[in-house]
């Protein structure tokens, strides 16, 4: 390659005119308006944290987030929705969960306004999704969705408590690992995706019994309760119970509770696990007496805003799937340093979201790892070199 052309290729880069197949230039790149009805209340942690996630991620990558709440009423959702899309200056983009199927007429609504949707969470089920089909066919601006694989994380959290309760040899005298599960109800796709998980790992070890499945309305304190009557019922069959699998952290804490009146040791005879990444559970891990919360889902906010900005860009996520299923990941006493600060503090914007985009020529492959979050961390203000 000649000087000469060496010199005019890197002032064409510079210029944005030999800009990456699949993004457009820097300086070409639109600012974003993007809207996020939230189904949450104000104060509700989940939901709030995606929020924050999406504001993070915007401000890395020129969009602007407006958040409107639900406040938990779906049609107050409805409502804010088909506002949005009635507006005379329409957003960019509009991003929606379809808990208990509300965000169906915002979505119909959209077509018809040409507002392009983003689902997140929580998407098309049943009767909804026979009939609209999947995304970009009968609606054309539904232009997918964001999800997470809860059966994979169910399924890692039980192998965690399987492969401790081996190693520590916690078998019940008929030789058998014993566990309890704890559902938070029976009938939430979340819900189902995380049992599935136990029952997967379950199944998958014949040294491995699952001696109840019980619910407790994702609360603490139901938690607390059949936890305890667990106990009692195994202890009058003389069983050792090896591990309690809790399908959010609130119910883990509950068992940790029950655990501690009945005279066990978590974290030396027995162990739990949970899911949220929650502030108190990270507590709880690292005091040795939780062995792994999983989650990260909150971070779907700003996924998604990372989606949008590459889609808006010229590099479609849609050349992967429409569909985008992030995996979970579970954190323990081995990487709680690494994101302890990060969710103690939720100093989203030490994420470097720019890191997370599709490179040329691989539009819609996105790695949204734990590892990779971790990579991409700037370090806390503060922070000695």
């Amino acid at each position: 390659m000649t000087v000469f052309f060496r010199i005019v290729l890197a002032a064409g880069i510079a210029c944005g005119v030999f800009a990456p197949a699949g993004h457009i230039a820097a300086a070409d790149a639109k600012s974003l308006n993007i809207v996020f009805v939230s189904p949450g209340k104000t104060g509700e942690v989940y939901w709030d944290m995606v929020a924050q996630t999406m504001r993070a991620a915007g401000r890395k990558l020129d969009a602007h987030v407006e958040v409107l709440t639900s406040e938990r009423n779906y049609r107050t959702m409805q409502e804010l929705g088909l506002g949005v899309v009635a507006r005379a200056d329409k957003p960019d983009f509009l991003i929606l969960s379809n808990e208990e199927s509300a965000a169906v007429p915002i979505l119909e609504a959209a077509e018809a306004a040409g507002v392009r949707t983003l689902l997140l969470s929580n998407t098309l089920i049943g009767e909804d999704a026979k009939r609209l089909g999947p995304p970009r066919q009968k609606l054309k601006t539904w232009l997918g969705d964001i999800t997470t694989d809860l059966q994979t994380a169910g399924a890692r959290m039980a192998n965690a408590l399987i492969s401790t309760a081996r190693a520590e040899k916690w078998q019940s005298p008929d030789g058998k690992i014993h566990i309890l599960g704890i559902g938070g109800d029976e009938i939430t796709p979340a819900s189902i995706a995380r049992n599935a998980g136990l029952k997967l790992a379950a199944d998958a070890a014949p040294d491995v019994v699952v001696d109840r499945m019980l619910f407790a309305n994702w609360t603490q304190s139901e938690a607390e309760q059949v936890t305890a009557n667990y106990l009692g019922w195994a202890a009058r069959k003389e069983i050792r119970p090896a591990g309690i699998w809790a399908g959010n952290d609130p119910m883990a804490l509950g068992a940790l509770r029950a655990i501690t009146e009945a005279g066990l040791v978590p974290g030396r005879n027995i162990e739990v696990v949970g899911l949220n990444w929650s502030e108190d559970a990270l507590r709880e891990i690292k005091a040795g007496r939780l062995l792994l919360t999983d989650g990260g889902h909150f971070l779907l906010g700003g996924w998604s805003i990372v989606l949008l900005r590459d889609y808006a860009d010229g590099c479609d996520f849609a050349d992967a799937s429409p569909r985008v299923e992030v995996k979970t990941s579970a954190i323990t006493r081995d990487n709680l340093a690494s994101v302890g600060d990060l969710i103690k503090t939720r100093a989203f914007d030490r994420i470097d979201f720019t890191r997370f985009r599709a490179q040329a020529g691989r539009c819609g492959q996105y790695d949204f790892s734990l590892d990779a979050l971790i990579s991409s961390l700037a370090r806390p203000d503060g922070a000695g070199d």
